[in-house]
């Protein structure tokens, strides 16, 4: 029998205790829609002793974000460290007007890294580093 759901890619980003922050960010700068949040002391089953860092009962286990049609997924993770390192989220958009908007919000804060313009295949395309240290590229698709 085949399964009836196909494989799926989602980012998981963990902010090490800066799940809440990242989120009101995201919500801002991209529109993202919280599908789903819960905290560690709501979890039905309460993570092994030891885990969780002390005062954490109340940081995001789990979260996820509608960002147009894709899902991140987030978490204060069980470490209050966080490491963006070996991989870049990229984010298209239709317009040039939404590329240099949601540019601007990611770069808020961040680094760029490519400031946004023209590029040989995208009529606009940038790199930033947002205040979390999470990199992005901004991409327009060309107009057929």
């Amino acid at each position: 029998m085949k399964n009836p759901i196909p494989p799926s890619l989602q980012p998981y980003l963990t902010f090490g205790g800066r799940c809440d922050e990242a989120i009101a960010f995201y919500q801002s700068a991209l529109g993202a829609k919280v599908e789903m949040l819960m905290r560690f002391n709501e979890s039905p089953d309460p993570p092994p002793p030891g885990m969780v860092p002390p005062g954490w009962e109340k940081k995001v286990m789990h979260s996820s974000l509608r960002v147009g049609d894709g899902v991140l997924m987030a978490s204060d993770g069980c470490e209050a460290t966080a490491r963006f390192e070996g991989f870049t989220l990229s984010l298209t958009v239709a317009t040039e007007a939404e590329a240099d908007r949601f540019f601007a919000a990611l770069a808020d804060g961040g680094k760029v890294t490519m400031p946004i313009g023209r590029t040989f295949w995208s009529p606009r395309f940038g790199m930033v580093t947002d205040r979390f240290g999470v990199g992005w590229m901004v991409n327009t698709v060309p107009a057929p």
